[in-house]
């Protein structure tokens, strides 16, 4: 019971991570056509910074949910592919928070 406790944990955290990444990819969208009617050059910053925000958020849910799947019965291989897997979302968490920090302070 616990195992598949634990897969459904793992699986909606995998899930809010999707939703919102989609989320911030729709409000990105929805600001940027509204950036190209007003015509303001500094409001892509603010929406890059926004976007990159829930992509930083949504890649550190993931890789809470691929931990938490990892938990229950971890092999070898499952433990090489999840530690691939948080080193490469880490690098992308690093560098998305530097360009953030990047834009909010032009």
């Amino acid at each position: 019971i616990m195992k598949i406790l634990i897969e459904y944990i793992s699986q909606g955290i995998a899930f809010m991570s999707i939703a919102i990444i989609i989320y911030g990819t729709i409000l990105a969208v929805i600001l940027f056509i509204k950036n190209l009617i007003n015509k303001e050059p500094s409001g892509i910053r603010k929406i890059r910074a926004n976007f990159g925000g829930h992509l930083l958020l949504g890649l550190e849910l993931l890789i809470g949910a691929d931990i938490i799947k990892t938990i229950i019965e971890p092999t070898y291989e499952e433990l090489i592919i999840l530690s691939g897997i948080v080193v490469l979302r880490t690098i992308l968490s690093v560098f998305l928070n530097k360009e953030i920090k990047d834009l909010d302070s032009k």
